[in-house]
């Protein structure tokens, strides 16, 4: 339970089906470095001890602090180091929420683990389970469920799959429950309301160097390679002086420390590519085969689109979209679906950019 409505009506549907539960906080961060920012850890467990009060089921708080920082936060600044833009979200179901704190669980006697993902679980005739989009596509969580494995599926619940994020509200107004009105929370993985800019600053020294354009002129100066990601429009600096265009990141080269902006166009060299390569391969259940014609979500809220899928080994892939995408970027993760059904996904390592559509 995070302290989120989301969570607190998971618990109040699992209550209602007459399951016994108990609400668990998994306290992974405290924001001991006063970082810019609201990190309401306080309030969040308040919250969730309020609602399971409510529910008449007992409460605990989880200190998971120095596996969240080995399993999550490492992951996220080497990859930011690394000039990579890597997902915590994704990383923090499979390594925390699904992994850990499951053990945990496990261990104390517990069966399965609920969280408030809009996602659905099924299971096949053979007794294996599979993860479907939730009802409601426009909170539709699955994308960040691309990296469980099928033991960690198994051992999963997710209430409000059958539900739209209304009806949650609602439900949570008619029974009363303290986090009924509270926002949905649009920070990093259990930090709370911390821009990642200002998450990274704490931890990576800045390191300024030119904003130029693909001829080569010099726009600016940027703060550090690492605090900006392909495709980026906001947040860049640089007023394009040119009415109802902007500037977006096209490239971050490296060896000179330079970060390379066009205007945002269909057109623009750099922006859009078909071809990529994933790595870490992740699949839910059964086996991909080598070849096949799938769709694929290349971030969170994004169209599934049809991709042909060619394995690399166990652990890679080749996607081919049959459209141009947007600002593929190295670090984010890439869900892979059938229909309504999540198979799997990998971490973007390679993307084979096109200079024209």
């Amino acid at each position: 339970m995070s302290g989120g409505v989301d969570s607190s009506v998971a618990a109040l549907l699992l209550c209602r089906q007459g399951l016994p539960v108990e609400g668990a906080y998994m306290k992974n961060w405290i924001n001991e470095e006063n970082l810019i920012g609201n990190c309401p850890w306080k309030q969040d467990i308040a919250d969730a001890r309020a609602v399971a009060d409510s529910l008449g089921i007992p409460f605990r708080v989880v200190n998971l602090m120095r596996e969240y920082r080995a399993r999550v936060v490492e992951y996220l600044l080497s990859g930011y180091q690394a000039g990579i833009t890597p997902n915590p979200d994704a990383m923090c179901n499979r390594e925390m929420k699904f992994g850990v704190f499951l053990e945990l669980a496990k261990a104390a006697g517990f069966d399965a683990v609920a969280t408030g993902h809009y996602a659905r679980r099924v299971q096949r005739a053979d007794g294996s389970w599979d993860i479907l989009e939730g009802v409601d596509k426009a909170k539709d969580q699955s994308y960040f469920l691309a990296l469980l494995r099928q033991n960690q599926i198994a051992a999963a619940r997710f209430p409000l799959g059958e539900l739209h994020k209304a009806e949650d509200r609602k439900m949570a107004r008619e029974y009363n429950l303290v986090t009924a009105g509270k926002k949905d929370s649009q920070g990093i993985c259990f930090i709370g309301q911390i821009k990642m800019s200002d998450f990274l600053r704490a931890f990576v020294a800045d390191n300024p160097g030119p904003i130029r354009n693909r001829q080569g002129k010099h726009l600016g100066v940027h703060k550090g390679l690492h605090l900006y990601t392909l495709g980026q429009r906001r947040g860049i600096g640089v007023p394009s002086n040119t009415p109802h265009e902007a500037y977006v990141v096209v490239e971050k080269r490296f060896e000179s420390n330079e970060l390379i902006v066009a205007f945002d166009r269909r057109d623009t060299e750099g922006l859009y590519a078909r071809r990529c390569r994933i790595g870490s391969l992740s699949i839910t259940n059964k086996d991909l085969p080598p070849t096949a014609k799938i769709s694929a979500k290349p971030r969170y809220r994004a169209k599934a689109m049809s991709v042909a899928f060619e394995a690399l080994g166990e652990r890679s892939a080749l996607l081919e979209f049959d459209q141009p995408q947007r600002a593929l970027t190295p670090g984010q993760i890439c869900a892979l679906y059938d229909g309504e059904e999540l198979l799997g996904g990998g971490v973007f390592e390679e993307i084979f950019k096109i200079s024209r559509w």
